[in-house]
């Protein structure tokens, strides 16, 4: 289901986790899920993937994450801003969970604007601080919301390798 080199990312991001001791939780808006599919299509993932949460609208965002409106309505989805107040409502709703991977983009082929092309993607995760990358992908909805998946999983490994959560 995914490549090689996701599948190797995603145990490595595992491993790293168990041998930290770090539990891994995700929110995700334009991969849909593909980011917990992906660790999760490594066995023994259970060890330290406690939680996915798919916040694909807005509504999602608030409602589980706790995403503030404002937000929303001021910076779009798609943003910084955005991104980083995912890792934040996670983290607060799975308190247990040391390690927190976000992601919002857009995958196309529509839902763009001149400030905001398809391809556009926030990452995010929670170190001694929130990092943040902004990232722009090109090719179809499936590259780039796979690219956004291996993006992920890298910063999450550079996460745990940097700062630690």
């Amino acid at each position: 289901m995914f490549s090689k080199t996701l599948l190797e990312k995603s145990e490595r991001l595992i491993e790293e986790c168990r041998q930290e001791g770090v539990g891994l939780v995700t929110a995700e808006s334009c991969t849909g899920g593909l980011l917990a599919g992906c660790l999760t299509a490594v066995p023994g993932a259970s060890d330290i993937f406690t939680q996915g949460f798919v916040t694909y609208a807005n509504e999602a965002k608030v409602e589980i994450l706790g995403v503030p409106e404002a937000l929303l309505a001021r910076y779009g989805a798609v943003s910084e801003e955005v991104v980083r107040a995912m890792v934040e409502g996670a983290k607060r709703t799975m308190a247990h969970a040391s390690l927190v991977l976000a992601v919002t983009g857009i995958a196309g082929p529509s839902g763009s604007t001149a400030e905001k092309p398809v391809g556009l993607v926030h990452i995010a995760a929670n170190g001694k601080e929130i990092l943040h990358e902004r990232l722009e992908f090109s090719g179809n909805r499936d590259e780039i919301r796979l690219t956004a998946v291996a993006a992920v999983l890298d910063l999450g490994l550079k996460t745990l390798r940097n700062s630690g959560p």
